[in-house]
């Protein structure tokens, strides 16, 4: 099979904790072709979308930081290939967040010829934080404005502690906690994150949303699921002092076993995940709520391989072999 990799530059990755190092380390030991590229190298000639790609497939068996080293020196040695996308088997979206919608839009009509995980219009869909608001009952209360009148009758009304959530950002940026016990900063923080400043039309909506107790002592749970079904999990303790549970805010990994609540929740979300075409998705959960869809580059395989001494790129290569011969197949 021919497998390619759209990312970000492979120099920037720590291929030890990264979850794309070890789904490429796992193609590579298959024996299918591997492929890289970068947004910027998706274009469209004539009627075909074609990309620039280096071909990374190096020796099997390597240790991954070898392996990585490897990769790295097909980039400066190999030549630019030129490919039509809908003639790989499988293209593995993992550009970390913003997502780049020029991409998506370049890549959305060709859904149907070529196995795209995520698919690029369910990225377009899922990517922002009110993908959560299709599954109401299972989400923290949730206020989505850019009036900051409102925002702050809201969060008053209200009366507990709330979290203020940019939507496009990502890893826990320009998250949070307020409360209507600091009127003088409440008012300073809502006026900065919408920027009131600005025409109304041009300000930019933020999400208030319920604070759910518990987070400082117990952390979050994160949820890898793969087609709809669990395919492993892992708790996110926050650092002393601060309630972001991110592993890029400082947050722990630790051991985690999936509760019937937890399940629960999953199961009322995989027929949406599907349909909108996110196979391969981290969820966030706090409590028995439903915090987050992460289905940009979702992280967690490695940290939770160390965990439970398992290879969960193994269930999701799988699934891409399945998936591809699938399509291949004659109707």
């Amino acid at each position: 099979m021919e497998i390619a990799f759209l990312m970000d530059r492979l120099e920037s990755i720590d291929p030890t904790n990264e979850t794309t190092s070890h789904l490429m380390y796992e193609c590579n030991q298959r024996g299918h072709t591997v492929y890289f590229l970068e947004p910027h190298d998706v274009y469209i000639r004539g009627d075909e979308v074609v990309a620039r790609m280096r071909n990374v497939t190096v020796q099997q068996d390597l240790s991954m930081g070898d392996y990585w080293r490897a990769m790295i020196r097909c980039l400066r040695q190999d030549e630019l290939i030129f490919e039509t996308v809908t003639d790989l088997d499988a293209l593995f979206l993992r550009k970390d967040p913003p997502l780049n919608y020029q991409v998506m839009e370049f890549l959305g009509p060709i859904g149907e010829q070529v196995f795209i995980i995520n698919s690029a219009i369910g990225q377009i869909l899922g990517n922002s934080k009110l993908y959560t608001l299709n599954f109401p009952g299972i989400i923290p209360e949730t206020h989505v404005s850019r009036d900051p009148k409102r925002l702050k009758k809201i969060i008053d009304d209200f009366g507990g502690d709330m979290v203020v959530k940019p939507l496009q950002r990502f890893g826990g940026e320009g998250v949070i906690k307020v409360s209507n016990r600091d009127q003088e900063n409440l008012a300073s923080l809502i006026d900065y994150y919408v920027q009131a400043n600005r025409p109304y039309p041009d300000r930019d909506p933020i999400m208030v949303q319920e604070y759910v107790n518990g987070v400082k002592q117990h952390g979050d749970v994160r949820i890898l699921m793969l087609n709809g079904e669990i395919l492993g999990a892992m708790r996110r303790q926050p650092m002393p002092g601060t309630f972001k549970t991110n592993i890029h805010c400082g947050g722990m990994a630790c051991y985690h076993e999936v509760t019937p609540a937890e399940e629960k929740i999953c199961l009322a979300i995989k027929d949406r995940l599907i349909d909108d075409g996110l196979f391969f998705v981290g969820i966030n959960l706090i409590g028995d709520r439903l915090v987050e869809v992460n289905c940009v580059s979702p992280g967690g395989i490695p940290r939770i391989n160390r965990l439970n001494g398992v290879k969960l790129e193994i269930p999701v290569i799988d699934f891409i072999e399945e998936q591809v011969r699938h399509m291949g197949a004659p109707h």
